[in-house]
């Protein structure tokens, strides 16, 4: 199992660094969509972008993908058939975030991250954000999905104090070290940021309704979410 997972750990590295400066092509006419650190959460006709072992494998064969299986973290959450059909069904890019966002200058029609972006520190999603901005047309949109502080505010207020701590920072959960959150936001902190990286008409939406396509997929957890969108 140690073996695997140095194998797994050394191939990830080398595969984002000799991807960090590539630009993926599109086509003329193409809709692109991209889905940020999009984890499993995916929906077809994305491109569904992320630096785990999942979007690694995604492209090979079914073989691997049982073996891994028991590797990748997934099976918390996800069946072995459930991993293996979405692995097999949709698009992903194996690429490290934090070489910014692999397509050119105004290539991309829609960019949607959900519950990521609360994963990086404050400077890095500041980057990401810059980063999508610059590879999204004019007119296009953005949508960022991210736990709501101020429902966690109104959770500690009312008495909730344990749940909030377990559903926002994790406390008892022994696993998910790396996945804990580095920033928190709200309406007004999010939009700071959206403004900084250039983006205009910045909206708070509700749980699957906006601008942006496929909501009624991609949207997840209603009640502790700021779902937040912005336009080019």
């Amino acid at each position: 199992m140690k073996l695997a997972r140095n194998i797994i750990e050394s191939s990830t590295g080398a595969i984002c660094y000799l991807k960090r400066n590539r630009r993926f092509p599109v086509k003329p006419g193409q809709i692109v969509k991209l889905n940020l650190g999009a984890g499993l959460a995916v929906c077809k006709g994305w491109i569904n972008i992320d630096g785990s072992l999942n979007a690694l494998i995604a492209s090979w064969p079914l073989s691997i993908h049982r073996f891994l299986y028991r590797f990748t973290g997934a099976n918390r959450y996800y069946s072995l058939q459930e991993y293996c059909r979405i692995l097999a069904e949709n698009e992903f890019l194996h690429h490290d975030l934090s070489y910014g966002i692999p397509f050119e200058d105004g290539s991309v029609d829609y960019v949607y991250s959900s519950h990521f972006l609360e994963h990086l520190f404050r400077q890095d999603a500041a980057r990401l954000l810059k980063e999508s901005f610059r590879v999204l047309r004019y007119g296009g949109a953005i949508r960022i999905c991210v736990p709501d502080l101020a429902h966690a505010v109104s959770m500690y207020n009312s008495g909730q104090k344990e749940k909030m701590l377990e559903n926002y920072f994790f406390v008892n959960d022994l696993d998910s070290y790396m996945a804990r959150h580095k920033y928190m936001y709200d309406f007004e902190i999010i939009s700071g940021l959206l403004r900084e990286a250039g983006f205009s008409n910045i909206a708070k939406r509700a749980f699957q309704s906006g601008e942006v396509p496929d909501l009624n997929i991609l949207d997840n957890r209603s009640e502790e979410t700021l779902f937040v969108e912005a336009l080019k």
